[in-house]
């Protein structure tokens, strides 16, 4: 892949059109996502999504940049689209939101958001007005990483496919199957295909662990002050993760909740023979 044109000038029309997209209005109205990223594009590339415009700044890349950026596809056309261009170092850190960019920048069309029909022993994570990109992004991380069948998120809090979402998944909201609706059709859509909701709440007299996770379940948890509201704490099972009478703090980061009830998922799982034989090679955590 190379630069068909260099910019230099921080008042191009690409430019200033690149940082306006920084912008959740400006990007739904162009209907377009920033992707900024070698590992982010990649992945967002291996599954499927449709760059429109690349840009890159060969003096930031990074050892990963150098390998993705000839990978990447080419391209489609589109108005202001369909190039790759490069950028002068001081643009693409103006349009960069990030303190150490690796030069790899695009524009895409975002992928459609659906569900897959789902398996006996799904795992759809549902969370509700989440508002924080980086808990979205890591939470997104985490149900890639533990097979989780899809996410439903509630209300319009955090944008799953904003550049600081992306980043914070490390590109694995392009992997799971992400949808944003509304409640009654996500209510709907669970309880047609018979998954079990269970509300993460505090006052819950169960501990998660005590549980049933098996078969279709939906973990449902709420943004990072108020939690679920009432109607979908009013569900089937309930249950809290015990914190120590000496905590100081009053609550769990919403993202650390989501991994523990994942991972719970998983081991009742592969407790149950239902398990996930791609679990057992997987590597190491990483930044």
């Amino acid at each position: 892949m190379h630069p068909h044109d260099v910019i230099t000038s921080a008042s191009n029309p690409h430019v200033k059109r690149l940082v306006r997209l920084r912008s959740r209005r400006d990007r739904e109205r162009e209907g377009l996502i920033l992707i900024e990223g070698a590992r982010e594009l990649r992945r967002a590339a291996l599954a499927g999504v449709r760059l429109q415009a690349v840009y890159l700044c060969p003096e930031l890349y990074s050892p990963e940049a150098r390998q993705v950026v000839p990978e990447l596809p080419e391209p489609v056309s589109g108005p202001l689209t369909g190039t790759v261009t490069a950028l002068s170092r001081p643009v693409f850190e103006k349009v960069s939101g990030r303190e150490n960019p690796d030069g790899v920048l695009a524009l895409a069309a975002p992928p459609e958001l659906s569900l897959a029909e789902p398996g006996p022993d799904a795992v759809v994570l549902v969370l509700h007005g989440l508002e924080k990109p980086g808990n979205l992004g890591a939470i997104l991380r985490t149900a890639d990483a533990a097979g989780a069948s899809g996410v439903i998120v509630l209300g319009r809090g955090a944008d799953p496919f904003g550049p600081n979402v992306i980043r914070a998944s490390q590109g694995s909201v392009f992997s799971l199957k992400v949808v944003v609706w509304d409640e009654p059709e996500a209510l709907a859509w669970l309880r047609e295909r018979g998954f079990a909701l269970v509300a993460c709440t505090p006052d819950a007299p169960r501990v998660y662990w005590e549980a049933p996770l098996t078969g279709r379940v939906a973990p449902l948890l709420g943004a990072e002050h108020q939690g679920l509201p009432a109607d979908w704490r009013q569900t089937e099972r309930s249950v809290r993760i015990p914190m120590a009478d000496t905590a100081g703090a009053d609550s769990l980061n919403v993202a650390t909740a989501a991994a523990l009830m994942l991972y719970e998922c998983v081991r009742q799982r592969l407790a149950a023979g239902e398990g996930r034989p791609a679990l057992a090679g997987a590597p190491g955590v990483s930044p």
